[in-house]
C-alpha cells in the first residue's frame, strides 16, 4: 500500500469510523484507493506543470514541477480521500482553522510586543 492508501486508511478510520467498519477488506480498499490516487496524481501533476520552458533555470524547473506535484495532490485528495465525518459540516472545520490562525497571529504579535517599549 502507498502513502497515499495509508493516509485514506487512517483518515477514514478516525473522520467515520461507522463507513470504515461497513469495508470488508480494509487492505485491499485502501492499496487500490492508494494507487488510484497516485495515477491521477501524476497524470494530473504532469498536465499542470507542462512542457519545459527554453532557457529554463534548474531550480525554476524544480519549483514549477513540485508545484504542479502539490496542486495535484491536492484536487485528487479532495475528490478521493478526504471526508467529511458522520455528522460533520463544514462550519466547524472553518471555524477551527479561523480560531487556530487567530491564536497563532495573536502570540506572534504577543511576542513581538514585549520586545517593544511601552508608550
Amino acid at each position: 500500500m502507498n502513502r497515499y492508501g495509508h493516509l485514506a486508511m487512517e483518515h477514514w478510520a478516525r473522520t467515520d469510523p461507522a463507513r470504515y467498519a461497513t469495508i470488508e477488506d480494509p487492505e485491499t480498499f485502501f492499496a487500490d484507493l492508494g494507487a488510484q490516487a497516485e495515477a491521477q496524481i501524476q497524470e494530473l501533476a504532469d498536465s499542470l506543470a507542462g512542457r519545459d520552458h527554453p532557457g529554463e533555470e534548474y531550480v525554476a524547473k524544480v519549483g514549477r514541477l513540485n508545484v504542479a506535484r502539490l496542486r495535484a495532490e491536492e484536487a485528487v485528495l479532495t475528490d478521493l480521500v478526504w471526508i467529511p465525518g458522520q455528522e460533520e459540516d463544514e462550519a466547524p472545520a472553518t471555524d477551527w482553522v479561523t480560531t487556530t490562525m487567530r491564536e497563532s497571529h495573536t502570540a506572534l504579535f504577543e511576542d513581538e510586543d514585549e520586545d517593544l517599549p511601552k508608550r
